[in-house]
């Protein structure tokens, strides 16, 4: 078991008050038989009233407004979980799952349809092309050998970089330019996977990385595919691992851009000229 702190800083700064609209927050880690919430804090520098609610992926969603103008937000949270994921690769598929291509129950596809469709799928050649000597549907293949051979050709063959524009990258875009960040490859391994037929997801959360001296801590971003038999399993096209008791998921979507940690806007003139500031520490506590 691992006990993890996650302190995540978010700061806007205007050079005058503006009007700030409505923030939507995913910053409270999603709980389940792996993950416990030891203890949370939310601290906000200025009035502000807040409604929580689950959305409709389970996600812990904060709802905040504020009342008062202001010429400074900086939204802090503070959380200790406890990780109980030491074993990522000690899963086992149903039979009919094991090589791949195989079909999903009929009672699991009705809900599984949305996570293999397409968010872009004009880049469904150049996929299929560049995994063409992977993914070959005439055959049968391992299904776990598939996903691992998938993950590894992105580490690879790309080059990852840290992108601080909104938004993700389209598959064929990030394959063009050989690089990207973790929401770039994760976005690719699950548009790779949705071509051959599986239902991925994308995760946004938080990685401990306890062997990085220089590179600072920052959210992170991976995928799921379901896999009869085990369930929803993370591959992180970042590192090419199965996603394990480092990995801290936040919120989860069918869509790459839907689940930013700090979403909202505000009302003022150019002169406000915005800064953002974003600070992550994600240390590992004494059990």
């Amino acid at each position: 078991m691992r006990r993890i702190q996650i302190k995540h800083t978010t700061a806007y700064r205007y050079e005058e008050q503006v009007k700030l609209l409505p923030h939507t927050l995913h910053l409270r880690p999603r709980e389940g038989h792996d993950l416990r919430l030891e203890s949370s804090r939310l601290d906000i520098n200025i009035p502000f009233d807040i409604r929580w609610q689950r959305d409709v992926y389970g996600n812990s969603v904060a709802m905040v407004s504020f009342p008062e103008p202001a010429t400074e937000l900086v939204i802090t949270s503070e959380v200790v979980v406890e990780h109980y994921e030491d074993q990522p690769l000690d899963f086992h598929l149903a039979d009919n799952a094991q090589h791949y291509p195989f079909h999903y129950d009929p009672m699991e596809q009705i809900d599984l349809t949305p996570y293999q469709l397409s968010i872009f799928p004009r880049d469904y050649s150049v996929l299929q092309e560049w995994i063409s000597t992977i993914c070959r549907t005439g055959g049968s293949l391992d299904t776990v050998d598939l996903l691992a051979r998938i993950n590894n050709q992105i580490v690879a063959e790309l080059e990852y970089r840290v992108r601080e524009e909104p938004g993700v990258q389209s598959p064929a875009d990030t394959l063009a330019r050989g690089n990207g960040s973790c929401r770039d490859f994760a976005t690719l391994f699950i548009e790779i996977c949705r071509s051959c037929g599986l239902a991925g997801r994308f995760i946004s959360g938080y990685l401990l990385n306890e062997g990085a001296v220089d590179t600072p801590a920052t959210t992170h971003a991976w995928s799921e595919i379901y896999l009869p038999g085990a369930g929803w399993r993370g591959f992180d096209s970042t590192s090419g691992l199965v996603v394990g008791g480092d990995h801290i998921a936040v919120a989860v979507h069918r869509h790459p851009e839907a689940i930013p940690p700090v979403a909202g806007s505000f009302l003022g003139t150019v002169n406000a000229k915005p800064r953002l500031e974003v600070e992550v520490q994600v240390t590992r506590l004494d059990p």
